[in-house]
């Protein structure tokens, strides 16, 4: 594969699963739907504004069948003189991607506190930038963010706690390497929902639809003792029971009528003949459906010895490591860092 830029573009950095024995052409060994390759695009000339700039990517493959084709994706974007335009139109997704695969390939390279100084001061060189060349003139105390990065704290945050990045004593250096390279090789969907878990609430759910409930923040303050609620970030899937949910729940969904009988051994709701179990099974399978891979069901009950492991993944708290903040905190970090580089 090579990427081809019109004059005063050049592509510099590459990042993903792949082979590269110069610095054109990337060698891979497969492609799918869920091949992603970032790559890094650097102006070394200025570009004129209001004109446009052209991409090229072509790709010389095998197809299954033996026949050799070539696919070519063409791309034109527009430039733009102002800091405003640009921030109006930036994609948040497609940058955690980036920020993501650039963490990952720096770990091998550089120490966990200089990966981390570098994520939280490019976020905030962002974030001053925005502040000082296109917000309008507002008080020292706030945190300007831009409507379009308005997650980039918590994206940026959530990429710091992350297991693939920072690991820790409980997982193994295999488990770390394949997450490692699972990352590298994520899309744009992918990427947000592994940082960002979905958290959904399925004790209240409608039994007369038929699509997935809305999520709801990933925070320990929005879990209830009385609820269940699934976790999944396309690696994981859990299903976390309160200890305080209603009888009747348990009854239409695992046919018992207390929590202590639960199997946590189990990795598939038992098939009743009730409205709620066909529910709750079909929002399990529409979630196992979306992924890429197959997430194997894990149940969880409140105050179990698999709840911390469920809660690690509360991206929101805290965490277990003394180098993981919540979100809060993180934006008074990222709020502390703008205002001494606007200083």
């Amino acid at each position: 594969m090579r990427l081809r830029t019109s004059t005063g573009l050049r592509p510099c950095e590459f990042y993903g699963n792949f082979n590269m024995n110069n610095t054109t052409d990337v060698e891979l060994a497969l492609v799918n739907s869920q091949t992603s390759v970032v790559i890094e695009i650097r102006h070394d000339d200025k570009l004129a504004e209001d004109s446009v700039a052209y991409l090229q990517c072509a790709l010389l493959y095998t197809s299954v069948s033996g026949q050799r084709r070539l696919r070519i994706h063409n791309l034109a974007l527009s430039t733009c003189g102002q800091l405003t335009d640009l921030f109006r139109c930036c994609e948040m997704d497609t940058f955690t991607n980036y920020v993501a695969k650039h963490a990952i390939k720096q770990v091998t390279t550089s120490i966990p506190k200089t990966m981390r100084e570098n994520i939280i001061s490019q976020a905030a060189s962002i974030l001053a930038c925005y502040r000082q060349h296109c917000a309008a003139p507002s008080s020292a105390g706030q945190l300007i963010l831009p409507e379009c990065m308005k997650l980039l704290p918590l994206y940026s945050n959530s990429v710091l706690k992350s297991d693939a990045l920072i690991g820790g004593s409980e997982m193994s250096s295999d488990d770390r390497s394949w997450l490692m390279q699972t990352v590298l090789g994520m899309d744009i969907a992918s990427t947000v929902s592994y940082f960002y878990p979905r958290l959904i609430p399925v004790h209240d759910v409608n039994l007369t639809d038929t699509t997935l409930p809305p999520q709801i923040r990933c925070s320990e303050d929005r879990i209830k003792e009385n609820g269940v609620y699934i976790l999944e970030n396309g690696i994981v899937l859990f299903l976390w029971i309160g200890l305080h949910v209603s009888p009747d729940w348990l009854q239409q969904v695992f046919g018992i009528g207390t929590i202590g009988h639960v199997d946590i051994e189990m990795t598939a709701l038992p098939e009743l003949d009730t409205a709620l179990s066909k529910r709750v099974r079909d929002i399990i399978t529409q979630i196992q459906d979306e992924r890429h891979r197959y997430m194997k069901l894990s149940i969880v009950r409140q105050r179990d010895k698999l709840e911390p492991w469920f809660r690690h993944y509360l991206v929101e708290d805290k965490g277990l490591s003394p180098s993981c903040q919540s979100y809060v905190d993180f934006l008074c970090v990222m709020h502390k860092e703008v205002r001494n580089l606007l200083n």
